[in-house]
């Protein structure tokens, strides 16, 4: 892979995009402070592996992330984490490495609801990719129909709480009741033991939704038991979609995605699997690239590839999660 390592391009520069307005470049201007990386913190991974499994034509890396660079979008003040840069250029180059066509960009807790770097990573990809941004209540339409230019399709709600501050529900709905005039949906990312109270909530807004990392389930539970049944009668009775991503997170007890291992997570594939089969029009699939927070191992992002038939058996199945459910979802409509 053609990519810099962090500690090489943590001082580089987003190139200027000619669709891109200049309130998307702080680059622009002075550069900001640059503050050091979060203890521990793991960089992504400098030199993934190439991909036993050939992703089919048109494949779409739904779940990913822009950090940066620091430099010229800075993080937020209120962030949980200070992460090393992963800026659109290594984004770009890892897309092109592991064969996928078009990206879904997350914003990224670190960024706050300031979506600069997001927006001009999603800009920069010349209609090959989408946004999921964060915005806050007071968020006016000029702004959401800026972002819906730009090729957001979507807002993010955080709900785990060593990553976000508590997250008011009346506001919450507030945006999602903004963002449905839009056609957007609501991206959820929160822990499997905090459904039961949640649900109630999610199930009365009035938008799509999208969960991330398939609600975050104890793999160490039988697939079939209670925990994950709750999870699975959810989303059958909703509008929801589901992303069987970061298995890496998920796992406990592995094999980890490093060293050539093509049959990393195996106590994640029924999970996975089992979502994959009951919802098929309905399941994305991402790398989670640059995986933040990540602190016990980074994984190879090509041998993460190699994850995606264990949990989708057949070509159909494949199919639906890395092309045509990602597309019906961010690019209705449109041809690969």
């Amino acid at each position: 892979m053609a990519a810099a390592h962090p500690a090489a391009s943590s001082a580089a520069q987003p190139a200027t995009h000619p669709a891109a307005s200049p309130a998307a470049h702080p680059a622009d201007s002075a550069a900001h402070p640059v503050a050091p990386t979060t203890p521990g913190w793991l960089d992504w991974h400098p030199d993934p592996a190439r991909p036993a499994f050939r992703l089919p034509p048109g494949t779409v890396d739904a779940h990913c992330h822009v950090f940066g660079p620091q430099a010229a979008f800075p993080f937020a003040p209120e962030r949980k984490y200070t992460p090393c840069d992963a800026g659109k250029e290594q984004l770009f180059a890892l897309r092109d490495h592991l064969g996928v066509s078009r990206t879904v960009i997350v914003q990224a807790t670190c960024h706050g609801a300031d979506n600069s770097a997001m927006v001009d990573a999603v800009r920069a990809a010349g209609g090959r990719a989408r946004g999921v941004a964060t915005v806050r209540p007071d968020v006016g339409e000029a702004e959401l129909r800026a972002l819906h230019a730009a090729g957001v399709r979507g807002v993010r709600f955080n709900f785990v709480r060593r990553l976000v501050d508590a997250s008011p529900r009346d506001d919450l709905r507030v945006i999602a009741e903004k963002v449905a005039e839009l056609g957007w949906h609501v991206v959820l990312y929160f822990e499997a033991a905090d459904l039961p109270d949640l649900e109630g909530f999610f199930g009365s807004l009035p938008t799509p939704l999208v969960v991330d990392h398939m609600g975050r389930p104890d793999v160490t539970r039988p697939v079939d038991g209670p925990e994950f049944g709750r999870f699975l009668r959810f989303v059958e009775h909703h509008d929801v979609w589901v992303k069987v991503t970061c298995p890496e997170r998920l796992s406990v007890s592995g094999p980890a995605a490093l060293d050539g291992e093509r049959h990393p997570y195996a106590d994640v594939v029924p999970f996975g699997r089992r979502v994959v089969a009951e919802f098929p029009d309905r399941v994305l699939w991402g790398t989670d690239w640059p995986h933040p927070n990540l602190t016990g191992h980074m994984p190879d992002d090509g041998l993460l590839v190699d994850y995606v038939p264990h949990v989708a058996v057949t070509a159909e199945q494949q199919r639906k999660v890395l092309v045509d459910n990602p597309m019906n979802l961010y690019w209705p409509g449109e041809e690969i």
